[in-house]
């Protein structure tokens, strides 16, 4: 399935956190020439909270980048919040939270913080942007000793620090645990509600799925989908029908296609799912069913599959 829907409603009115125009980014020369980003139009509004999925080497990474100005496109435009990316990031009205780079071992979390905090004319005090991050508990703690996630925790903690317009987030919840992932969120959902636009990357669909108002879908350098979260899952066009199993074998239902389980939770899917639901319901080892649209996983496999 190859689908591209119109894109969001944003604030017409007013001046678009992010503005990409026909942009196109390649990288490499003649067999080895790839077209990581490839013709994009997008137009992100004002405050509002986008997911950015697509598989590895979708051009997600790279789209970013050229919206943080840290490179430009071959062809097209990229404005943010009204001028070019490289003077809304001198100015503090973007932040970022990136995978890798920019910390420095030998300093402790809180003095990271500070040496950044001087870089910008206006800023948060040290202690609100450590308490906003969730990092303070471990502010006196070398960067060489925090884990994957608390380093996250301290690149949202540098982002914070000029109170920017803007947020994006590349894979940011990256190398945290089930608590830690959903703590970053809680925090995150405060910056939202603050009327911050926040533009996230990530590979976890329930991250989209659960924080996500909008979606955009990229493959091959190209938008996809570009929807509400609810109409990108509703292209998957079919339903779900899962259940408890306590049978020893396989699930076997004629005209069924079984998805992956989640949890205890068997899941199987195909044209007829209330023909499915009736074959489970005579077998006395499928108990609690359900029957529910598919949901983000299943569409965003659609979108991108070859």
């Amino acid at each position: 399935m190859h689908t591209t829907t119109g894109p969001a409603p944003t604030d017409d009115g007013a001046v678009p956190a992010i503005e990409v125009v026909g942009a196109r980014k390649h990288f490499g020369h003649g067999s080895r020439r790839v077209q990581a980003v490839d013709g994009v139009d997008l137009r992100i509004g004002r405050g509002e909270v986008v997911a950015l999925l697509g598989p590895n080497g979708a051009g997600k990474t790279t789209l970013l980048d050229m919206v943080l100005g840290f490179t430009d496109p071959d062809d097209g435009t990229v404005r943010t919040l009204g001028a070019a990316p490289r003077r809304s990031v001198r100015a503090g009205r973007i932040g970022a939270v990136l995978q890798t780079g920019g910390l420095l071992d030998d300093l402790s979390v809180r003095e990271t913080v500070a040496m950044v905090a001087t870089l910008h004319r206006k800023h948060l005090s040290v202690d609100e942007a450590l308490a906003r991050a969730g990092a303070a508990d471990f502010s006196g703690r070398k960067v060489s000793k925090c884990s994957g996630g608390q380093q996250q925790r301290l690149r949202f903690a540098l982002a914070l620090l000029p109170e920017p317009e803007l947020l994006l987030l590349d894979e940011p919840t990256a190398g945290m645990d089930v608590n830690a992932r959903r703590e970053f969120w809680t925090a995150m959902h405060q910056e939202a509600d603050r009327g911050r636009t926040v533009v996230f990357a990530t590979h976890y669909l329930d991250e989209a799925e659960e924080f996500a108002a909008r979606t955009v879908v990229m493959k091959g350098g190209r938008i996809v989908a570009d929807a509400p979260t609810a109409e990108v899952q509703s292209l998957a066009g079919t339903r779900v029908v899962s259940f408890r199993w306590s049978g020893t074998g396989p699930v076997e239902v004629p005209g069924a296609t079984p998805l992956p389980a989640v949890g205890a939770r068997r899941r199987l899917t195909g044209p007829d799912t209330d023909a499915i639901a009736r074959r489970l319901l005579a077998d006395p080892a499928a108990t609690d069913l359900e029957i529910s649209h598919a949901g983000l996983e299943e569409a965003f496999l659609g979108l991108v599959a070859d």
